[in-house]
């Protein structure tokens, strides 16, 4: 089986790399297409993140182990595009370059058989060039908990201030 799969760079201009992929290949491999299909040299650390419909990030997948505690996360390498994209679960996060944090939404769009003398992987549309440096991103600041700042002054609290 043949993954049709689109891959969306996370801007306000529309930027996106259509691929074909082999259900069998790995996420590493599924990385490898997309830095070549954007132009990157695939010399940077990245990571795959599985997430729900609504784009919600849940578990990574990253190229090398860099966790606290080895054998932890699941590495590209040893997980197929067949394991993570399903038309249940069509959708993954990825992020190249940790530094800059190139974004990126894939969104697998078809689910096709194998063509004769056709390679894969295989790009089949490119719209939109790379911008030299990546998007800014725009966090919505929204606070986790209501402070009340009725308080205007701290010191009609009574505690100890060498308290330590």
């Amino acid at each position: 089986m043949v993954y049709k799969i689109r891959i969306i760079l996370d801007a306000e201009d529309d930027i996106f790399r259509d691929l074909e992929l082999e259900a069998h290949n790995t996420l590493e491999e599924f990385h490898n297409a997309i830095t070549q299909a954007f132009g990157f040299l695939g010399n940077e650390m990245a990571s795959f993140y599985t997430c729900d419909l609504e784009w919600n990030q849940d578990e990574e997948i990253a190229l090398f182990d860099m966790g606290e505690h080895p054998g932890d996360t699941r590495l590209m390498h040893s997980v197929h595009l067949s394991d993570v994209l399903t038309k249940k679960s069509p959708k993954l996060i990825y992020v190249y370059d940790f530094f800059n944090m190139w974004t990126f939404f894939v969104e697998l769009a078809d689910i096709v058989e194998k063509e004769d003398g056709r390679t894969y992987p295989n790009v089949l549309f490119s719209f939109g060039e790379l911008p030299d440096s990546p998007p800014e991103k725009k966090f919505e600041s929204k606070p986790s908990i209501d402070f009340d700042d009725r308080f205007g002054n701290y010191d009609d609290l009574d505690f100890d201030e060498n308290w330590n």
